[in-house]
Order: C-alpha cells, then structure tokens, then sequence
C-alpha cells in the first residue's frame, strides 16, 4: 500500500521535531498505521534553514499554498500558529479536499466551529491533540477513551511557563518578575511572554476541552481569564501555611443547578495533598471528573519540540487509519455527533460557584475581624478558616486571611466591596478561588 504523503506548513521547533521523530520511529510507525507515512513537502519562509533540517528528503518551498495544491498531498499539518494566515491555510486545504492535522490552539478556540463545519461538508478530518497540553493525550481520553461517562468537571494545569513561575515562586520566596526574568533565561517564556502569564494560552485550550467534555461550540470569548501577574509571593507562603498551592487552572465545570458551563481561568488554591497540587515545573496536568469511571489525571509534558511531534504523528496515524472510512462513521471532531450538539450557556462569572481565599490587611485594632466575618454572614458567605499574621508594615497592621466555604462570586463581589470601604482595611484586599478538586 503507498504510502501517507504529508505536507508540513512551518518547520520550527515543532515541526523540526515532527520530521525528526517521524523518520526515527518510522517503521513502529507503519506497523501501528498500516502503511508509511512520509513528509515529501514542507513550507517555510526560511527556506535554507528548512532544508537543513530535512536535508533532500522532502521538497522544501516559501510558499503554503504549493503544498496545499499539491496533488500528491493527502495531510497538510499546520504549525504556523496564530488566527490569521493560519485560518486561510486550513480552510483552503479543507477546500481541497486534504485532511488537516494542526497544533494551534488559538485557532481552534477562536474559529473552531467555522473549521470544523467546512470540514464536515468536506468528509475531511481535522486532528488536533497537540493543540491542549503537548504530548499528553487529553483529547483522545476525552473523545474516545471516556465516551461512556457523562463528564463533570475539568481542571488543568495547562501552561508550562505559569506552572514553572509558580513553582519558583513557592519553592525560592521569590516575586513574580524576578522568576519571569529567569523563566526567560532559560528559554521557558518568551520574551513576549503575555499569551502566558496573563491566561489567554490557558484559556484557550480549557475552551476546547470543555467543547468535548459537554458537547457545545467552541466559545473563547465567553471564557473568563485571569493570569498570575498580580499574585504575590505572600499569598503563596499563606497559602502553604493553610496547606494549598496556588496553580493557574483552567477549569470547566457542568452546572446542572442552574443549567450552564462555567469556563475560567484563573490563580487557584487546591489542597496540598492533591496529586495535580503536587504538578511542579513545567509539566502539565489535566484531572476529569466523570460519572462512571471517578477521576482520572493525566500528566506530562505539555510542550517542547518530541513531546507536541508525538501528538501531531499520533494524529497522523488517526487519519492514516481512518481516511478511507465513511465519514459519518469517524470520529466526531468535537466527540458528539453535530446534530448532538447543545447550546448549554457558558455562566457569567457572578454565577460561578467556588470558595475564597481572602487577604486583608487591616489595622490591628478591636472589632475589626467581627465587622468583617458580619460583612459575609450578611452575604450567606460562610468562613472555612482564619489565620492572623504580623504585617510586614508595622505592628499597628496585621494580615488576616480568611477562606471561606463555597458561595456564588456575585455575592463575595459584593461583600469584597462593603470590606473595602472600610477605614480599618488599609490595602487593596487579594481574593483568590479556592477548589478542592475532590
């Protein structure tokens, strides 16, 4: 049988990693695919530094769109990145008739539904494992391998750079710049890091997954996103004392109660003992709670050049195998059959049901703490824990620092805006989600 003739669009670090593994594994991978597959064209606008890496096993040009029209072509993978060249790429190698295996997850999040429509009317497939959390087989766990269960909840860690900030911050007492500083040095951010450390990357994959995990569109723009900038290193260590991390998350969670998504992003507290609380580094995570068979994690590498190749030649094994099926026998892109599909809105955050940490720093004086736990009595918001500590500003200011039970976010809003109006509250006061993942 011949042989899969794949098209790459951007041979960078991914791409680079692509070809290299490809060709290493190649005859594991042809007895797991059935045939070979084979990279015979790539595009890159560095077409000398493209040829050094595939050397004359492959026809290399400036062009995308030669490959796109190549006859011979039956994959084209996508590794360029970004919304905008990117989405013309993919939506004219559809048109051609070509499958697609792509990584980008900003492009699915934002126009998801338009790729995946043209690709159904198309009978192509569009694979994307490598999009959320590099080489670990999310996607394929949430599409296939717990297609029985009816899913609760996801929380990931998702975003190798923030979980590495985060580590340093905990394990060295150091600020949040200085460990950006040092996560530059050594090539784990980029030195425009903003995609990261502000949430967008995180929120972006969270979107996909909760589209598989519930069966609805793909929805960016509703997805709350929250990044680690503004947290400081004393809300780590108080958050040890209590026995939490705080790590980004990216959670997406069924609300049967009010009959809608939640999807965010945002510094969470998870209990110490919890085996994703413990995900150091830059490794990822992602825990699935489901009906039938309880809570599963899976853990990894979430990026870097092997780690995402293993995902998009996964993905290229899929194709291989199944590009002569029926197209209404494959798959699903996003697990649910398109007429299974459901409109289940995404929540407004002040419907989010979650618990608090709370940090205030106010004046050491009688009275405060019972103005305050009154404050949240009045708003049904009931206190877990309090731990007072010495201010680093002086002795007549103490920190107090509060979690609370579960309570709707409008309300802590609420509350959080009577607390601070307070003359007795002498900064701005840190609220922080809390879940206990359980």
């Amino acid at each position: 049988m011949n042989s899969i003739k794949v098209g790459l669009l951007g041979i960078g670090t991914v791409g680079g990693g692509t070809f290299q593994v490809l060709r290493r594994n190649q005859e594991d991978i042809r007895g797991r695919a059935g045939r070979g597959i084979e990279i015979t064209m790539v595009a890159d606008l560095d077409v000398e530094r493209a040829r050094s890496i595939v050397g004359d096993a492959c026809t290399v040009v400036s062009d995308a769109r030669q490959v796109i029209a190549n006859p011979d072509i039956d994959i084209v993978v996508e590794l360029i990145g970004g919304y905008g060249v990117a989405r013309s790429l993919v939506l004219e190698a559809i048109a051609a008739g070509k499958h697609v295996v792509t990584a980008n997850k900003a492009l699915l999040a934002v126009h998801g539904s338009e790729i995946f429509a043209a690709a159904r009317e198309k009978g192509v497939m569009v694979a994307f494992e490598a999009a959320v959390a590099g080489g670990i087989p999310i996607i394929k766990a949430l599409r296939e391998g717990l297609t029985a269960n009816r899913i609760e909840w996801i929380a990931g860690i998702i975003n190798g750079t923030t979980n590495f900030i985060l580590s340093e911050m905990r394990g060295k007492g150091l600020d949040f710049a200085t460990v950006l500083k040092e996560a530059q040095r050594l090539g784990y951010a980029e030195a425009d890091p903003t995609f990261d450390i502000e949430g967008v990357d995180a929120a972006h994959k969270a979107t996909i997954m909760s589209a598989i995990a519930f069966g609805i569109p793909v929805q960016f723009d509703r997805a709350h996103v929250e990044g680690i900038t503004q947290l400081q290193a004393a809300d780590i260590k108080y958050a040890e004392q209590l026995g939490y991390r705080i790590k980004l998350l990216g959670i997406a969670r069924r609300r049967q109660d009010v009959g809608g998504i939640e999807l965010r992003v945002h510094p969470t507290l998870i209990p110490a003992n919890r085996l994703i609380a413990n995900v150091e580094g830059a490794m990822n995570a992602v825990l699935v709670q489901a009906d039938a068979v309880g809570t599963t994690l899976y853990y990894g590498k979430g990026a870097g050049a092997e780690p995402t190749a293993s995902a998009v030649i996964a993905d290229l094994v899929d194709i291989t195998r199944l590009a002569t099926a029926d197209p209404d026998h494959r798959v699903p892109h996003l697990a649910f059959q398109p007429e299974a599909m459901n409109n289940t809105p995404i929540l407004p955050m002040d419907q989010v049901q979650t618990a608090f940490y709370l940090r205030l720093r106010v004046a050491d004086q009688a009275g405060v703490l019972s103005r305050i736990t009154t404050i949240l009595a009045e708003h049904q918001i009931s206190i877990d824990a309090v731990l007072q500590r010495e201010s680093a500003e002086g002795e007549s200011q103490t920190d107090l620092i509060i979690l609370t039970h579960d309570t709707q976010e409008g309300r802590m809003t609420r509350a959080l805006q009577q607390m601070q109006a307070l003359e007795t509250v002498l900064a701005p006061i840190v609220a922080l989600r809390k879940e206990e993942l359980a």
